[in-house]
């Protein structure tokens, strides 16, 4: 029997600074981002140098913290933010949105390719296969805090949370998002792909995982299930990314093939 232990969230605070087991998995997350990309600028290929890694790291750093908590203001928190405005402004309450960190980071990319000479996707299939693993860690984070847990179960792998054994859909979706996304997005693109393949990749795959997720986690309370008493929130925003990433993977590859044709 696998029983979660009660874990601080605070590792350890000097005065009024306070040191938090999720902000350590941010900070692990930027800190393997920026190794893989050191990595990933080496290849013949790649669209970006190593004097750029930093700076693009940056402009993705400050899409995934604003995106992510406008985001999650704007379609988890919207009473709040209505009864106030400053709500935006308290990130240590907890908050952040995948999906707003996903448009946050699409438009830095953008802002930081257009300043390059370079195409947001251009700029995306370079990020895309370091970012999973920060998804993963970010759930792991969420795991230590004791959020975002999942369904009640008689699985043998649910964990024992407050007396009740539960699905672990933070492990779940570090697993599938993370570390498993990570794998098939690096693996596929060691070599050279058409142009958005690896965006599109990530797009669906990720969409798909998430989807999956959706049906042993938990929806936010505030919101519930949005429809057919299954639906949440979660599966109503990653299923467009499943239909676009499939839709541009055949659109990448049916370029690639005019181009090699002739056409």
């Amino acid at each position: 029997m696998l029983v979660f232990p009660e874990i601080d969230p605070v590792i350890f605070g000097i005065g009024p600074l306070k040191v938090r087991w999720y902000g350590l998995m941010y900070v692990i997350a930027f800190l393997l981002a920026w190794w893989l990309a050191r990595r990933r600028c080496t290849t013949a290929h790649s669209p970006v140098n190593a004097k750029e890694v930093d700076d693009l790291l940056f402009n993705g750093m400050l899409g995934v913290i604003v995106g992510g908590r406008v985001g999650y203001c704007l379609v988890y928190g919207w009473d709040q933010l209505i009864s106030d405005p400053l709500y935006l402004f308290r990130i240590t309450e907890g908050g952040m949105s995948f999906h707003g960190g996903l448009a946050g980071v699409m438009i830095a990319m953008w802002l930081f390719g257009r300043s390059r000479g370079k195409t947001m996707w251009q700029i995306l299939d370079f990020v895309a296969p370091i970012v999973p693993l920060g998804l993963g860690f970010g759930r792991i984070g969420n795991f230590i805090n004791g959020e975002l847990w999942g369904k009640a179960t008689d699985v043998p792998w649910g964990v024992i949370y407050r007396g009740e054994r539960l699905h672990a859909s933070q492990l779940y979706e570090a697993a599938l998002e993370g570390f498993i996304l990570f794998a098939i997005l690096w693996w596929f693109s060691a070599k050279p792909r058409p142009y958005m393949a690896v965006s599109a990749l990530f797009l669906m795959l990720y969409g798909i995982f998430r989807f999956f997720v959706e049906f042993y986690r938990v929806p936010d309370a505030h919101l519930d299930y949005l429809a057919l008493g299954w639906v949440t929130m979660g599966q109503i925003l990653s299923a467009p990314m499943i239909l676009v990433g499939g839709l541009m993977l055949v659109m990448a590859y049916r370029s690639k093939n005019k181009k090699e044709a002739g056409a």
